[in-house]
């Protein structure tokens, strides 16, 4: 039987960031997955807090070199790639000088969020799902990590449906504890518009795009959704726990690898009853 192939698209991954929540399980969860006999590929941002030469990353001339338009602006993509030799694992960098270079996260020295999150996000959701098709790797799952990823479901379900590549993708959306305050601007909703993006998705982030309606317009192009913390905005929980969409309760970090796994087994099984997810929710929670 031919290897279910897993892609990871995540917000942090340590070593390259300080160790949270969330890195460690971008860091762990792809290949706890590998070692249970699927193929993996895992993607993040390339912060400018990554020190290239410590970490040994590198271009990837031949997947590089594609411009990207935002609200009417060309953005060049970058990838890099550096390995985590212990766990056999590459990790794929998505960069761009307007993006990527500064030395946070999501914030400045100060703590404010940077005005351009929006289009960060936009950047590289879009700059992922571009350097997948050309490593001409088909995905059977995607795994999302974080709000910054929030857009992949979007434009994959969306964009990039009639690819052959990704046209029986499944997408399963962690939601974290990452909330940023106040809204995107106004514009955000136009921004999202690429050829295929329906403007009745949008309608969620269209009036009012701040961190709930973000992560409901995740959860809505999603085919489930993890809990990635115990402490999740309750907007969001409830939202996820009423969608009628297949959900998995946090997990602890010593069960978590094997609850994801059979939480994607049951994903990517056609036609998987109604009932066994009822088993799944019942039995994930703690």
């Amino acid at each position: 039987m031919e290897k279910k192939k897993i892609l990871f698209v995540s917000q942090e991954i340590t070593p390259y960031l300080p160790e949270t929540q969330m890195s460690i399980i971008g860091r762990y969860l792809p290949q706890g997955i590998q070692e249970k006999k699927k193929e993996i590929r895992a993607f993040m941002p390339r912060y400018g807090s990554i020190n290239e030469r410590r970490n040994m990353l590198h271009e990837v001339i031949r997947l590089s070199g594609m411009n990207l338009i935002i609200d009417d602006t060309d953005h060049s993509l970058i990838i890099k790639v550096a390995s985590i030799q212990s766990a056999r694992m590459q990790v794929y960098f998505i960069d761009n000088e307007d993006f990527f270079q500064r030395k946070g996260i999501v914030t400045d020295k100060d703590g404010k969020y940077f005005e351009d999150n929006d289009e960060r996000a936009i950047f590289f959701a879009r700059g992922v799902l571009e350097t997948v098709k050309k490593l001409r790797w088909s995905p059977d799952l995607v795994h999302c990590h974080g709000w910054i990823t929030s857009l992949v479901p979007l434009y994959l379900k969306n964009a990039f449906k009639e690819d052959p590549l990704f046209s029986k993708s499944k997408v399963v959306y962690s939601v974290y504890n990452d909330d940023y305050p106040g809204c995107f601007p106004k514009n955000f909703a136009k921004k999202l518009k690429v050829d295929g993006v329906q403007e009745k998705d949008l309608d969620v982030v269209r009036e009012t795009p701040d961190f709930v309606n973000l992560s409901k317009l995740a959860i809505n192009m999603s085919d489930a959704v993890i809990f990635g913390h115990p402490d999740i905005a309750p907007a969001v929980k409830e939202y996820t726990e009423k969608c009628g969409k297949p959900y998995l309760q946090y997990h602890d970090m010593d069960t978590y690898v094997d609850a994801y796994s059979d939480f994607y087994d049951m994903i990517l099984s056609e036609g998987a009853p109604q009932e066994n997810e009822k088993k799944t929710k019942r039995k994930s929670a703690i």
